[in-house]
């Protein structure tokens, strides 16, 4: 009897370890580093801007989220997630060094009271801002932005097999692929001096930053059918009105990383109301849904088809309500109303330009 008690011990034991190292998840950043997480990661601290929604998309819910950057606080404050989850909203934002509201310096101290199973840190923020997490014993995972949306698929892939939702990762990623494949077979045939000049701003209010063909954006508008005016630039740069001018983009994207930025200053200025995009009333306001549809996000396929609609209206016929209508409650669990949908399109914002009644309700 003794013996076999002993053997059942032994069993009960080894089970015991068994289940625990089963539990056990190993995932691979954008850097090649391997990460060790005990189980799921339960309470995630997000510096990349996207990667808060990537992870509310990943999991349905912002549960998982205990920290995040300002930037993408407001997206979800001001966004469609901050009405689909109000607790969203009150997520904690003080994970940057003295406060700041832009950059990627950490404040270590603060985020290891948050006890955090996974930060996620952008590789260009460079060693000074990532030795400092690792030093203090916390799992970082870095990401590398990159010049198309493989990076974004390798995010989506990491975090979704650090909170235990691969399948979702695999859906999202397929859809991403679904939606390059569909824009780049309707646009093959299309010559480049039928592609609009297509200049994107990320910060458009005091001063006008830019991006290049070898990041994302720049990127973005090639996929979409357009010709970016600064494909030269390395990754993102601030540019000066009077380059602008003589760019002399035919379309002109704002984002809403800024509060305060509106399609009018381009209207209003003495020299960027020449650009023909000024005269021809085409510049218009980049849509924010779950995330801003300019970087990469896990909804990018929604901004892709409304970039292409907007560049090309002739040749694509996307139903972009719809597809919102769809692939919300495959995101975030929830259906958009109409007067939500206009929020997210920036009806009121593009109103007055050029063919946007195609997005209106109808």
């Amino acid at each position: 009897m003794i013996k076999r008690a002993f053997i059942m011990t032994l069993a009960s034991f080894s089970l015991a370890a068994s289940l625990a190292q089963a539990q056990e998840i190993e995932i691979t950043d954008l850097t090649g580093q391997t990460i060790k997480l005990e189980k799921p990661a339960e309470r995630i601290i997000a510096f990349p801007v996207p990667m808060a929604s990537m992870v509310v998309a990943l999991d349905q819910g912002p549960d998982r989220l205990i920290g995040l950057h300002p930037e993408a606080q407001s997206a979800i404050a001001d966004g469609i997630l901050g009405e689909f989850y109000p607790k969203a909203k009150e997520l904690g934002t003080g994970i940057l060094a003295n406060n700041a509201t832009r950059g990627s310096k950490p404040n270590v101290e603060a985020l290891a009271s948050l006890q955090p199973d996974l930060v996620l840190q952008w590789a260009h923020a460079g060693e000074d801002n990532i030795a400092p997490l690792k030093n203090a014993g916390i799992n970082t995972a870095v990401v590398v932005s990159g010049d198309d949306d493989t990076y974004v698929q390798q995010t989506l892939t990491m975090l979704g097999k650090a909170i235990g939702r691969e399948d979702r990762a695999e859906m999202l990623n397929q859809w991403h692929n679904d939606v390059m494949a569909t824009l780049e077979a309707k646009l093959e045939g299309v010559a480049e001096e039928n592609k609009p000049k297509v200049a994107y701003f990320f910060y458009s209010t005091d001063k006008l930053w830019t991006v290049g063909n070898n990041y994302h954006d720049g990127w973005q508008i090639l996929l979409t059918g357009g010709r970016n005016v600064a494909a030269s630039i390395d990754k993102w740069k601030e540019v000066s009105l009077e380059q602008v001018a003589e760019w002399n983009p035919e379309v002109i994207f704002i984002s809403t990383f800024e509060k305060n930025a509106s399609v009018q200053r381009f209207y209003d200025d003495p020299i960027l109301s020449l650009t023909d995009a000024a005269k021809g009333q085409r510049v218009y306001q980049v849509p924010m849904g779950g995330y801003r549809w300019d970087p990469g996000s896990a909804e990018s396929p929604l901004g892709w088809m409304w970039f292409a609609e907007v560049l090309h209206p002739d040749l694509f016929d996307f139903d972009i309500r719809a597809e919102v209508k769809d692939w919300y409650p495959k995101l975030y669990g929830h259906t958009p109303t109409e007067e939500q949908i206009d929020g997210i399109l920036r009806m009121t914002m593009n109103a007055g330009a050029l063919g946007y009644e195609q997005f209106a309700a109808q």
